[in-house]
């Protein structure tokens, strides 16, 4: 006897439900590789809640097929997270760090029934988050980002001069306040003494050369540029950088809170346009050095919009005189072979891009060639 046909849709439907659960999976794969076996954990149980059809599955309906550069297994760790950091959800909070609860490495699944409650007794909110992009803001990167731009300036002829900064995908902002981070390893610190934020391990084997006596940076400008900014000093803005950071690793959250209380003291300025439209409105200016940076935010950009990016940016570099100098600062992954790697990449002008340094995915440690001067 045979089965009765599938309903119309229903093929696409499971094709779209085996693609939720293969970037959840690969989310899960990419969580243990970066220290966070909670929420890799977590994930690969939420994956077997997909195939089950389970609370998981109806908080992630409608966004099955989504491609991975949404990264919804992250919006749906976003999300919960945020429950956890409100007190909504009080049973998962005894497993998350972040909330003062503690990982059993033992019983690594030991949070996924009050992770699953959580979800299913809060659907409305969860699928809310599920529409807002990850936006971590790491200001681990800075590492990466600062030390780009003290390259740059010890390159450019004629000695030191202002910046003025441009960040694409900045988020909240966090990373144009880089230089008031301490950046500090064996043989090596950088960064206000005093600063509440503390880039601890920042290098692993030599680090760079930072003579004494260089200058401290002199910014005229700082602007960034985000599809969905984040204000840092509002109640909703903390929280979501607080919720999308990993509630298993500790140090990234006092990172993040001591670059909160920096951008409560020194506020900068996100405009809520698309990367390529913001660099149309940036042009080189005399005495001063005219940077865009970013980190790990190109993935998130449609391949239409970011061949317009590399346009604006080759336009500023064909108009940079050594009166007007242009500099491109990325920390972006790349692909080496079958390998991923984080890349610290510099062209200053239209000269050729330089390779300077790679780093964990959020920038620490960083490891560079011997020999790169700073200052």
């Amino acid at each position: 006897m045979s089965s009765a046909p599938a309903a119309p849709g229903a093929a696409e439907g499971n094709d779209a439900r085996a693609n939720a659960i293969a970037m959840v999976e690969q989310q899960a794969r990419a969580c243990a590789e970066l220290g966070s076996p909670l929420y890799a954990a977590l994930l690969h149980q939420v994956a077997l809640d997909l195939a089950a059809d389970g609370p998981c599955a109806a908080a992630l309906a409608g966004h099955e097929a989504d491609p991975w550069r949404e990264a919804v297994a992250l919006r749906l760790l976003g999300g919960v997270h945020a429950l956890v950091l409100t007190g909504r959800a009080p049973e998962l909070a005894a497993h998350y760090p972040s909330a003062g609860g503690s990982f059993d490495p033992d019983r690594p699944d030991a949070a996924w029934p009050a992770f699953r409650a959580a979800v299913a007794d809060n659907l409305p909110w969860v699928r809310d988050w599920l529409t807002r992009p990850p936006q971590t803001n790491e200001v681990g990167r800075a590492n990466l980002l600062i030390t780009g731009l003290l390259h740059t300036l010890h390159t450019l002829p004629g000695g030191p001069r202002p910046v003025r900064l441009y960040e694409l995908g900045a988020s909240a902002g966090l990373n144009l306040l880089a230089d008031r981070f301490r950046c500090e390893a064996p043989g090596y610190s950088y960064g206000p003494e005093d600063s509440p934020v503390v880039l601890a391990g920042a290098w692993e084997g030599r680090p760079p050369e930072l003579p004494a006596g260089t200058p401290p940076l002199d910014f005229a400008e700082r602007r960034g540029c985000d599809l969905t900014p984040i204000d840092p000093r509002s109640p909703g803005g903390a929280l979501a950088l607080r919720a999308y950071l990993w509630a298993d690793q500790p140090a990234r959250v006092a990172r993040l809170n001591g670059a909160l209380r920096l951008a409560a003291e020194f506020p900068t300025r996100v405009e809520a346009v698309g990367a390529a439209e913001f660099l149309r409105g940036v042009e080189v200016r005399p005495g001063a050095v005219t940077v865009v940076w970013h980190s790990v935010m190109r993935q998130y950009v449609p391949a239409e919009e970011w061949a317009e990016v590399e346009r604006e940016s080759a336009r500023l570099a064909a108009s940079a005189t050594a009166e007007a100098p242009y500099a491109h600062i990325a920390f972006e992954p790349r692909q080496f072979g079958d390998m991923h790697r984080f890349v610290l990449a510099v062209r200053i002008g239209e000269g050729p891009e330089q390779l300077l340094a790679e780093a964990a995915p959020h920038g620490l440690p960083a490891r560079t060639a011997d020999g790169l001067v700073l200052g």
